[in-house]
């Protein structure tokens, strides 16, 4: 028999002594390490909603009696608190905790010293809340999503998933291109100093919450609608938001995107300086700086990579493209193909949908098309986009066409007529996370795509009416080019690429070959000539394959290439005979030398260590002003650690230097390395690095 004294007569009630409360302990240590959000540090209480959390209360005067103590709670969020809108709530002591609503529930033995233990229900709004004891004060508290919980929209029932999608603070993000994929180290950092209030500030900055704050603290209940509020936020575009986009070359004002080797500085940049947009970010610094937001607030997220991705301004799910008769792509549209795309996807259900779309969700924060108004994308289920439900929320078209819309390819001649030339070229390629406790590359396209050609795939094409895929035949004309390169095209070195033509038709061919080389950036955009062969008379007997050398020298593409390392390789083939034209493309990447790291002594928390970290000068020139930086979670303390060399580093030298840092944290951390110098721009390395107690 257990005595419920939320039913106790009211006269009965009056007659309970009320706790009369000196001063209180809010046991942050034990509270945050217990819902784990130490790392955020212990001088404040952090904990997780749907999941109690115990203070001592010391009286001042009597001792707490069971069923003869009383104490009246309430707990309050936002400017404009509300009962009816969940972001208040009064409530008193009750014999064991219930975890659906708002309770309290004393877990000691009576005394002076009461510990009571308090729980929040699952779907409670997240941020800052203040708790109010009787007539004993109040207390500050933040309270952030619970992955760990059952009952929680973000659920997620692997601890090992969790310790990548929520507690791990740094991780890889791929870029370079499909048939190079470059892992390029982050540091997420959402648990340093000063992060997790940056990230309550992006809430409460947002437009919603400035016009309708009350409405805003109640929305902050629901995933979905946080997702939404921080794809807005992480661009500056409509908004006080974290970071301003640029994809030219003019860094004036700011620092090049390529620059950044995680969120912390950035975060710390934008909290520190009114809210002003840090300078600049491209896809990836914007789909990490909202992984390390969604982690911080309690939303398990991963970083994805999507090569040659789609960007399709009018919805028609088809890329335009249009070249000249030398191969090379004029820019007539806005529709584009990024060499890759990066977006985030956060973990949880979808109430507001039909059954079976709950899991992973596509955000993208990077501003490309607008949404209701707004530069944001998502959440939409992965499985929506698999699936061809272009009508769920959000923004399902759009994210459709970056994996899966077709590519039409004319040739504009200088009359000004156009013809379509055969092309192959697929988008939606090699979709890339982080594995779950490893840095391997984990491919998921299959999650985003059926099998192409399969049943699965036609129906959902079916579904989202993409008439180009379904009527498209595959074109066997008989002329056939396709681009091959070497095996591996280091930055420094000379290099061949090669067209290579086969002639499966039963007559000899007669053709023009136009052979072109061009600098790219990683979203399309066309630099100078990095090479170029126009051969007028390329005769082909039947069955023939011919390969066509391209030389391409550093001393012709060295000024030429972008930050991106990205060179963009055109065949044109016309047959004279026929007047068709075939087309192939394919981006390269030239790659940068390894950045070695070396550790020197045993790795301890609060222990000073040093880093021996070595660069081989790759380029046939030499560098000159040179400066490595690093950072990594609880290794430099939040900071960037720079160093700089005073000395040229002649070809095939070893710039090197030695940066000392004292690690905070025990366990396996990242120490994120940046290398930069006139010649060789923003090269990256990492190593892992087992800090011991």
């Amino acid at each position: 028999y257990t005595e419920d004294w939320t039913d106790t007569p009211k006269e009965q009630t009056e007659e309970l002594w009320t706790l009369d409360i000196a001063r209180w302990d809010l046991e942050c240590e034990f509270n945050n390490t217990d819902h784990r959000t130490e790392l955020n540090g212990v001088e404040r209480l952090i904990v997780r909603r749907g999941q109690s959390f115990t203070i001592n209360l010391h009286l001042r005067s009597g001792v707490y009696q069971p069923g003869g103590s009383a104490l009246d709670l309430t707990v309050e969020t936002g400017p404009q608190p509300s009962e009816q809108y969940g972001t208040q709530a009064s409530f008193g002591l009750t014999d064991q905790i219930n975890t659906s609503c708002w309770s309290a529930a004393i877990t000691s033995p009576p005394g002076n010293m009461v510990s009571l233990s308090i729980c929040s229900p699952p779907d409670a709004p997240i941020g800052r809340w203040r708790l109010t004891l009787g007539q004993g004060g109040s207390v500050d508290f933040v309270l952030l999503y619970n992955p760990w919980c059952t009952g929680d929209a973000v659920y997620m029932d692997s601890e090992e998933k969790l310790r990548e999608y929520i507690l791990a603070q740094d991780g890889i993000i791929y870029r370079g291109g499909w048939k190079y994929p470059i892992p390029t180290p982050w540091n997420y950092g959402q648990f340093e100093d000063g992060i997790l209030n940056a990230c309550l500030r992006i809430l409460d900055m947002n437009p919603k919450c400035l016009r309708n704050p009350g409405k805003d603290a109640s929305g902050r209940r629901n995933p979905i609608y946080v997702s939404r509020v921080l794809s807005a936020m992480v661009n500056c575009n409509d908004d006080k938001g974290v970071l301003l986009g640029r994809w030219t070359d003019d860094y004036d004002g700011g620092v090049s995107p390529l620059s950044w080797k995680g969120s912390v500085e950035i975060l710390r940049n934008w909290d520190t300086n009114a809210c002003q947009p840090v300078r600049f970010g491209q896809c990836w610094v914007f789909a990490a700086v909202a992984c390390s937001v969604s982690r911080a607030l309690g939303i398990p997220c991963r970083l994805v990579t999507n090569y040659n991705s789609a960007h399709d301004t009018n919805s028609n799910l088809v890329i335009e493209r249009y070249v000249d008769e030398n191969g090379q792509l004029v820019q007539k549209s806005r529709d584009m193909i990024w060499n890759y795309h990066c977006w985030v996807e956060n973990w949880m259900t979808r109430p507001d949908l039909k059954p079976g779309f709950d899991g992973w969700q596509v955000m993208d924060p990077t501003p490309q098309e607008k949404s209701e108004g707004v530069y944001c994308c998502g959440p939409i289920p992965l499985k929506a986009i698999k699936e061809g439900e272009l009508t769920d929320k959000y923004d399902a078209p759009f994210v459709f066409a970056e994996v899966n819309a077709d590519v039409h390819t004319f040739m504009k001649r200088k009359d000004g007529s156009t013809k379509k030339i055969i092309s192959s070229v697929h988008v939606g390629l090699k979709i890339s996370t982080k594995s779950v406790g490893s840095d391997r590359r984990e491919d998921i396209t299959h999650l985003y795509k059926y099998p192409e050609g399969s049943d699965e795939e036609r129906e959902a094409f079916t579904k989202a009416n993409h008439q180009n895929k379904l009527l498209q035949q595959q074109d066997n004309a008989g002329l056939l080019i396709v681009i091959k390169v070497s095996t591996e095209m280091r930055k420094g070195c000379d290099f061949d690429v090669f067209a290579v033509i086969t002639n499966n038709t039963p007559n000899e061919k007669k053709c023009r070959l136009v052979f072109g080389s061009r600098a790219v950036s990683y979203n399309g955009i066309l630099g100078e000539n990095c090479g170029f062969k126009d051969l007028l008379n390329v005769q082909l007997a039947p069955g023939e394959e011919k390969r066509v050398a391209l030389r391409m020298n550093y001393s012709k593409y060295a000024e030429n290439l972008t930050e991106d390392n990205l060179i963009r390789l055109a065949a044109l083939l016309l047959d004279y005979g026929t007047q068709e034209a075939y087309l192939a493309v394919r981006n390269v990447v030239l790659v940068n030398p390894e950045i070695k790291v070396r550790i020197l002594g045993e790795p301890k928390e609060n222990r000073k260590l040093a880093a021996e970290i070595t660069l081989q000068n790759p380029l046939p020139v030499p560098l000159q002003n040179c400066c490595f930086t690093v950072e990594g979670s609880n290794l430099t303390g939040g900071q960037v650690v720079t160093e700089r060399l005073n000395s040229t580093v002649e070809p095939g030298q070893d710039a090197k230097v030695k940066i000392y840092f004292t690690p905070t944290h025990s366990g396996l951390r990242k120490l994120v390395v940046d290398f930069d110098s006139n010649k060789l721009c923003h090269v990256k390395g990492y190593r892992n690095v087992i800090i011991g107690k």
